[in-house]
């Protein structure tokens, strides 16, 4: 895995976490019943799932172009977390809601 893959797994880890911590705080903002606030929060969530969404989609054109790497453990981990932050910012959104009709 060249450096440059390495630091976009590293990049999409960060923001994915980011965008994951978010999400969290915008149940407890629910939670605490102040939904513009909790709004705010999935709004910022979806901002850092965007930009690690935009480092992953840089892998996936590199790999089209057939300048793909081997895959390793980082990069396997960085797609983890993505995804798992994905999860839980759709699952915030409900709970928000359920919080919100409550």
């Amino acid at each position: 895995m060249s450096n440059t893959m390495t630091e976009i797994a590293f990049q999409i880890i960060l923001y994915a976490g980011n965008g994951r911590s978010s999400a969290m705080e915008g149940i407890q903002e629910a939670k605490e019943g102040d939904f513009d606030a909790a709004d705010r929060k999935i709004e910022e969530a979806s901002i850092e799932l965007g930009k690690a969404h935009e480092f992953q989609t840089k892998l996936l054109h590199e790999e089209a172009r057939g300048q793909g790497q081997s895959v390793n453990v980082i990069l396997v981990h960085s797609q983890d977390h993505l995804m798992t932050a994905m999860t839980v910012r759709d699952l915030a959104i409900e709970i928000i809601e359920i919080y919100r009709n409550k």
